[in-house]
């Protein structure tokens, strides 16, 4: 028996009552707890879904958060709403009320509404003031998962990384108060990416793509983690006493290892070990209280002189690259005041090797690694990333993890 439809999501209007609508689940947020203004307290859960023609956001309250089977319900799933009003939200869009009397119910039955594959653009696709978007592209780099504290003092936590369009086009992608937790143990880069319930947004570098608890995050990666074999190349320290160590596997892929256990304490650089981290994305490896470290004996492992680039090979990737060079100009060091006006250091010097010359930069507290060296010496540096610089030059930065000894 085909449901009886009243309306369509293009249709709703504020004030609209006992309405019943066929739609699609796009995604679904946790309850959440509220105290109204007398003291007592209220459940609140949001979802958004979908049809043919728009998108909404659905408000479940009180008993109705946590309706039976509701946690079950999947992005793409087609469910039935009933007896459900519609109330304007702060900028006087309609949103769909699910109290008591109203219901939400999986439906069995054929719809033409579309599937979540049949919505989903590629990226590249994206404009400006877009909401309720499920997107895909090829994950570009590592992902990081960053702490912060929000404006009313409270600590949240957001997973960044940057998604590679059909086009080539790049966007930062930012989900607020979402973890690790959400997505797979072991992704390799380039892994194709879905995000379900995202938004588009101007920020400081452009157009980006912002989520938060309730977007969906689908990235294609394995959940067992296989052991990897790494020869050290250099160890440095993080500002808070961790271990970043920059380390090559025998096909001469470099990779970045957080240790945030001291289990390579007992390690140098040169040592060969075989290690199961608690998480891979790309080239960044972490390990953690489940991960186990042990020396091992690793001749097929290429050592760090047979892994430095000349200068006229270097080009803007993500890749990491080690050199030897020669200071051409004594490093200097300057502030730069930023847009937000805080004021963060940068050092920068001149070297050269028998192919070329660049420009070498240290940002923050990457200034402090240059400031020991003076013209003439010559450097090994481990760890640098390349981007273009002024007039379409390719300059070296110095990372968290850069290392750079002295060699004469």
């Amino acid at each position: 028996e085909q449901l009886k439809v009243e309306m369509g999501l293009k249709d709703l209007y504020v004030g609209a009552k006992e309405i019943t609508l066929e739609t699609r689940v796009m995604n679904i947020y946790p309850v959440k707890q509220f105290s109204r203004k007398d003291g007592t307290q209220f459940l609140l859960r949001t979802m958004t879904v979908y049809d043919g023609d728009s998108r909404a956001k659905v408000k479940l309250w009180d008993e109705k958060a946590n309706l039976p089977g509701i946690e079950n319900l999947k992005p793409g799933d087609l469910v039935k709403i009933i007896k459900a009003y519609v109330k304007a939200d702060m900028k006087g869009n309609p949103i769909i009320n699910v109290g008591s009397g109203a219901a939400i119910e999986p439906n069995k039955n054929s719809s033409i509404i579309p599937t979540l594959d049949a919505i989903t653009e590629d990226i590249s696709n994206v404009k400006e003031n877009q909401q309720n978007l499920v997107v895909s592209g090829l994950l570009d780099g590592a992902i990081r998962s960053t702490e912060f504290t929000n404006i009313r003092g409270e600590p949240g936590r957001a997973l960044q990384l940057r998604l590679k369009g059909k086009d080539g086009m790049i966007l930062r992608v930012v989900l607020w108060n979402k973890d690790e937790g959400s997505i797979p143990k072991m992704i390799t880069s380039g892994a194709n990416t879905r995000l379900i319930g995202v938004r588009t947004k101007i920020g400081q570098q452009g157009l980006e793509l912002h989520g938060d608890e309730g977007t969906v995050v689908e990235i294609e990666g394995a959940t067992e983690i296989q052991p990897i074999v790494i020869r050290i190349l250099s160890m440095t320290k993080s500002e808070s006493g961790n271990s970043l160590i920059v380390g090559v596997q025998e096909d001469k892929k470099l990779v970045n290892i957080s240790d945030l256990t001291a289990a390579t304490k007992d390690l140098q650089p040169g040592d060969v070990i075989e290690c199961m981290p608690s998480k891979v994305y790309g080239s960044s490896i972490t390990l953690e209280v489940d991960s186990f470290v042990k020396k091992i004996d690793g001749k097929k492992i290429p050592t760090l002189s047979e892994l430095r680039t000349k200068i006229k090979d270097i080009r803007p990737a993500d890749g990491t690259y080690c050199i030897e060079a020669i200071i051409l100009k004594s490093p200097e060091k300057r502030e730069i005041q930023t847009k937000a006006g805080e004021k963060i250091s940068l050092s920068e010097t001149f070297i050269e090797d028998d192919t070329g010359q660049i420009w070498l930069k240290g940002w923050r507290a990457q200034a402090r690694l240059l400031e020991q060296f003076t013209q003439g010496e010559i450097i090994s540096v481990t760890g640098v990333t390349a981007k273009p610089g002024l007039e379409g030059r390719t300059e070296l930065f110095l990372t968290p993890f850069s290392v750079i000894t002295r060699k004469n």
